[in-house]
C-alpha cells in the first residue's frame, strides 16, 4: 500500500475552494452551511438546521416535484445552474396549477470548486426564491473527489398546494381546444449553445429562465375552468411535450408553424447547427391548452403579464390522428412532428 499517495482531506479554514474536508459531517462542513448557505436561504423553517423541516401547508391536495440539475457551463447568458435549479422545480409544481411553497436543495460539490463559484451559484438560488415565492426549508451537500462531478450538481425538490376544484393534466385535452406558447420558443437551449459553440451574434442569445408560477395563476383567474392542460417544454423543447400531451389525451395536435415565436437570433442559431426550434429546450416558457370559448381571454391574460408578452395561439387539439403532432407549413401541406429520439442538446438543465 502506497502510503505517500494519501493527503488529508482537512484543509486550511480559509480555503478558497471546496475540499473532502466540506464533505465530511464535522466543522468544516457546520463551517459552508452557517456561513454561506444558511444566510442565503434564511427562513424560519430552516433556522433550526434539523434532520428534517417541519412546515404548515394550508388546505388542498399536495403537488411535489424533484428534478437534478447537471447544466455546462454553470453560468450562462440569462442565468445559471441556481436560479435554473429553482425555476424549473417551482414551474413543475406550477403546471400542475399548484401555488410553489417549499423547496428542499441538494449540493454535489467537487473538490476544488472555487468557493466565490459556489458563492455565487447560491446567491443566484436565493434571489430566485425570493423572486418566486418560495422557502428553501431544508438541503444537504455531499463532496466528491475532484474529477468525479463536474464542479457542481443540484437537485431541488418541492411541494405545493392546488386548490380544490382545480384539475389540469396532460390527459385532459379535448378536441376543438386551442393551444397557446407564453413567448418564443428555444431561448434557453440556444443560450447554451452559443456558449459552448462559441457562436456570436448581433444580440446575445439569453436563458428564459423564469418562474411560470404568477403566469399560471393569471391564466387560470382570467380562464376559470377552461384550462385543461399545462406544460413546460423543456428537454425535447415544444415537440416532445406536444407530443406526450397528444399520447396521453388521445388526439391530434395540429400546430401552424407561422405562427411559432422564435427570436430571429435563436432562428439563425438553429440553422446554424441544423436544429428546429420546436425541438429546442425553454427554461421559462408554458404550452397551455385551453377550451376555444376562453381562448381570447387565456391569450390577453398571458399577454397582460412580463413573462407572456409574446405568447402566441400556435394550433388546435382534433379528434383526428390520435397521438400524433402535425403541422402546417407555410407552403400548406401538413407534416408530422415526431418525437425525438434522444437528446439534441446534453447538460443543458
Amino acid at each position: 500500500m502506497n502510503f505517500n499517495a494519501w493527503s488529508c482531506p482537512l484543509p486550511l479554514r480559509d480555503s478558497p475552494t471546496i475540499t473532502l474536508g466540506h464533505g465530511g459531517g464535522g466543522s468544516l462542513s457546520a463551517e459552508l452551511v452557517e456561513h454561506l448557505f444558511a444566510p442565503a436561504f434564511r427562513n424560519p423553517a430552516l433556522d433550526d438546521l434539523g434532520d428534517a423541516a417541519v412546515l404548515e401547508v394550508p388546505p388542498g391536495r399536495l403537488a411535489m416535484s424533484t428534478d437534478s440539475y447537471v447544466v455546462r457551463p454553470l453560468f450562462f447568458p440569462g442565468g445559471c445552474i441556481g436560479d435554473l435549479a429553482v425555476n424549473g422545480t417551482v414551474n413543475d409544481l406550477a403546471m400542475a396549477g399548484a401555488t410553489p411553497l417549499y423547496l428542499s436543495a441538494g449540493f454535489i460539490l467537487e473538490e476544488g470548486l472555487a468557493m466565490a463559484k459556489l458563492g455565487g451559484v447560491v446567491d443566484r438560488m436565493a434571489a430566485a426564491a425570493r423572486d418566486a415565492g418560495v422557502r428553501v426549508v431544508t438541503g444537504d451537500t455531499k463532496v466528491v473527489d475532484r474529477g468525479h462531478g463536474d464542479e457542481l450538481f443540484i437537485n431541488t425538490a418541492g411541494v405545493g398546494v392546488i386548490p380544490e376544484g382545480l384539475r389540469v393534466g396532460p390527459s385532459l385535452a379535448r378536441p376543438g381546444d386551442i393551444v397557446l406558447v407564453s413567448g418564443t420558443l428555444g431561448d434557453h437551449g440556444m443560450a447554451i449553445m452559443s456558449v459552448r459553440e462559441g457562436l456570436a451574434f448581433e444580440s446575445v442569445i439569453e436563458s428564459d429562465s423564469a418562474p411560470l408560477n404568477g403566469l399560471v395563476q393569471a391564466l387560470l383567474a382570467a380562464a376559470p375552468g377552461a384550462v385543461h392542460v399545462l406544460r413546460d417544454p423543456t428537454r425535447g423543447g415544444a415537440a416532445s411535450t406536444l407530443n406526450e400531451i397528444a399520447r396521453a389525451s388521445r388526439v391530434g395536435v395540429l400546430l401552424d408553424e407561422r405562427a411559432l415565436p422564435v427570436n430571429p437570433a435563436v432562428q439563425a442559431a438553429c440553422e446554424m447547427l441544423g436544429m428546429d426550434p420546436i425541438y429546442v429546450a425553454n427554461e421559462g416558457k408554458m404550452i397551455a391548452i385551453v377550451a376555444r370559448e376562453a381562448a381570447d381571454a387565456a391569450l390577453a391574460a398571458l399577454r397582460a403579464h412580463p413573462l407572456g408578452a409574446r405568447a402566441a395561439i400556435i394550433g388546435e387539439v382534433t379528434a383526428a390522428q390520435p397521438g400524433r403532432l402535425m403541422a402546417r407549413t407555410a407552403i400548406g401541406g401538413t407534416r408530422v412532428i415526431a418525437m425525438q429520439l434522444g437528446e439534441q442538446l446534453p447538460r443543458i438543465c
